[in-house]
């Protein structure tokens, strides 16, 4: 622990200046690539409602940092909502429905699944409130923008690099994808099919759970009790994490490599420490504020991309020292950040 708590102190001495001035950076807006410039402050204290699925683990304590942050860089008021899982979808809506009664002025969601909101989504839009899709994906017309990466995209990466540093001939890869129904999920599964495409790959499905530990413990197990033999373990953060440690203290038992669909803090422990092959990261704190100055602008009726996607990092043992984590996760000592909507 005090090992990682230097590697993470040594990442952030090397960024505290991207900490403190994050801008501009390059993103594909509209499929164009630029150096995004958010607007140096809002023209009015607008109220906006922030939803996340929950608050578990340090990805999503970026993205809460990343919005509070943001907003109060340019002046607004912000609530931040966590639904507890993405298990708990009625939660999401009923938050929805709390925010709309407070009359935020727009709405920042991350969302649980792609469909659940839609209806109050559809709503907002024929009120003239902004909808900003964050990081997981809504199916919902009526969305005013989006800050997000296709995990499709994500998954593509990661495949690239094994097929970059494996062995010629037939593999086999487990995979453990996450929460059934979560666009994220489905779009990284549609990414896996196509990149698998023509390869001489055997795929062994785990199943899907909530990100939790216990329940993508049990997967994991499952899994390797019944492919022990499989070349590669792709999973998301938590079922990396586990499965990682798992082979580490198996002795022989399993020769798989492990990779994950996503960065947190305990996949570059063990990225650092070659437990887990390598990660990508969809810089989750940049798309936070990236999303709060959509919200802004679009309130304001400024020019603003539809779609904004940070460039994906692909960090392994070689690539961590360079790496900004700014990008990824809040500052040793912040914890989640949750916070009921301003007046």
């Amino acid at each position: 622990m005090h090992v990682l708590k230097g590697l993470l102190l040594c990442l952030w001495l090397t960024s505290l200046a991207a900490t403190a001035d994050w801008y501009p950076v390059q993103v594909q807006a509209d499929g164009q690539l630029l150096q995004y410039q958010p607007l140096a402050r809002a023209a009015q204290p607008w109220r906006i409602c922030a939803l996340l699925p929950h608050g578990k683990d340090r990805y999503w304590w970026g993205v809460a940092w990343g919005l509070d942050g943001e907003a109060a860089r340019q002046g607004v008021r912000l609530g931040i909502y966590e639904a507890g899982g993405y298990e708990n979808p009625q939660v999401q809506i009923a938050q929805l429905q709390a925010c709309r009664a407070e009359d935020a002025d727009a709405y920042v969601i991350a969302s649980i699944n792609t469909d659940d909101l839609c209806p109050q989504i559809a709503e907002l839009h024929g009120q003239g409130k902004p909808v900003i899709d964050l990081v997981n994906r809504l199916d919902c017309p009526g969305v005013s923008a989006r800050s997000q990466i296709d995990f499709a995209d994500m998954v593509r990466e990661i495949l690239a690099y094994i097929e970059g540093s494996r062995e010629a001939g037939p593999f086999s890869i487990g995979w453990l994808p996450g929460p059934q129904g979560a666009g994220w999920v489905m779009d990284g599964e549609n990414g896996l099919r196509q990149a698998l495409q023509g390869q001489p790959v055997t795929l062994y499905h785990g199943g899907y759970a909530p990100v939790d530990r216990a329940s993508q413990a049990q997967l994991v197990r499952r899994l390797l009790n019944e492919h022990g033999e499989v070349d590669y373990l792709l999973g998301n953060a938590e079922a990396a994490g586990f499965a990682a440690q798992l082979v580490r203290t198996s002795g022989n038992q399993y020769r798989t490599q492990v990779l994950a669909t996503y960065t947190t803090e305990r996949i570059l422990e063990q990225i650092r420490d070659g437990f887990i092959l390598a990660a990508p990261t969809d810089s989750p704190v940049l798309q936070a504020r990236i999303a709060i100055d959509l919200a802004v602008r679009v309130l304001e009726g400024k020019p603003h991309p539809a779609l904004v996607r940070p460039l994906i990092v692909m960090l392994d043992q070689r690539g961590l020292e360079a790496f900004d984590i700014s990008r990824l996760m809040p500052p040793e000592g912040h914890w989640m950040i949750r916070r009921d909507m301003p007046q």
